[in-house]
């Protein structure tokens, strides 16, 4: 009996060490938090996408504290996310322009021809081992396996007839889509721009018709139409420069392949 009592009260006293220790040191080298750091990160929506470029919501608060980042970092929290940070900063959120995904293709599975018929996983980074990288007769356009669509955890990406497409009212602009698409087609434009190139293939005229009904021929009536020189050539597509477009349409109704489309958030 005098036994266990003994070790009972060795592991109590040796608690009791223990515990005092502790405190001792984690008062001795704990980190100061900034206050208005913490309440930055409590505004941002915890999603720790890394769509803002930095490593997760803690990473996002302490650059918005710091000055090295915007309020308007965070593109999963919008406006609502921005007004609030703004308010613990004491600054003026701005006019910060909403950004969605917009999928550069529209070689549905009719545009498009296939050259052969593809079975396999489901999965747009698996054919990277496939002759041709995918299955589709353009080297441009959309796989259509959907990597972008399990990539979004916000239910904005689905496929329509072959090509991603993004549903905006869902999409909140993180970028998930972006870094796991194999053909870098996904782009980052103003949800407000109302023409939009949807074609990535560079390749010159005849080869791109090749290939799609719907393509970019690169024949520059855009470039030479647009009254405030927004569009260039990259490559053999257009390509607008959304800082300078008015959105005019005159690039629009002069394409003669009708690939610049006018889009109304849908």
């Amino acid at each position: 009996m005098t036994g266990i009592i003994f070790a009972a009260a060795v592991v109590a006293v040796t608690g009791i060490i223990v515990g005092i220790g502790l405190g001792i040191f984690g008062e001795k080298f704990k980190v100061e938090v900034d206050p208005r750091e913490a309440a930055i990160r409590e505004a941002l929506p915890g999603n720790n996408c890394g769509g803002c470029g930095f490593p997760g919501c803690d990473g996002a608060a302490k650059a918005i504290n710091e000055g090295t980042a915007p309020v308007s970092v965070c593109p999963v929290g919008q406006k609502p996310c921005w007004d609030a940070i703004a308010a613990i900063m004491g600054v003026e959120a701005g006019g910060a322009e909403r950004n969605v995904a917009f999928v550069k293709c529209a070689g549905t599975c009719e545009a498009a021809p296939k050259r052969y018929n593809y079975t396999g996983p489901d999965d747009c980074n698996n054919m990277g081992p496939v002759p041709g990288s995918g299955d589709k007769a353009c080297n441009y356009g959309c796989l259509g396996h959907g990597s972008c669509v399990k990539a979004c955890t916000f239910d904005a990406m689905h496929i329509v007839d072959g090509v991603a497409k993004v549903d905006e009212s869902k999409c909140t602009g993180c970028q998930a889509c972006i870094k796991v698409c194999p053909r870098k087609l996904i782009e980052l434009v103003p949800a407000s721009s109302k023409y939009r190139v949807n074609c990535a293939n560079k390749d010159k005229g005849k080869a791109v018709m090749d290939v799609c009904k719907t393509g970019c021929i690169g024949c520059t009536l855009c470039v030479k139409t647009c009254p405030k020189e927004a569009i260039s050539m990259d490559g053999n597509v257009a390509k607008i420069d959304y800082s300078k477009c008015v959105g005019c349409g005159l690039c629009a109704s002069k394409c003669p392949k009708k690939i610049i489309h006018m889009f109304k958030g849908e």
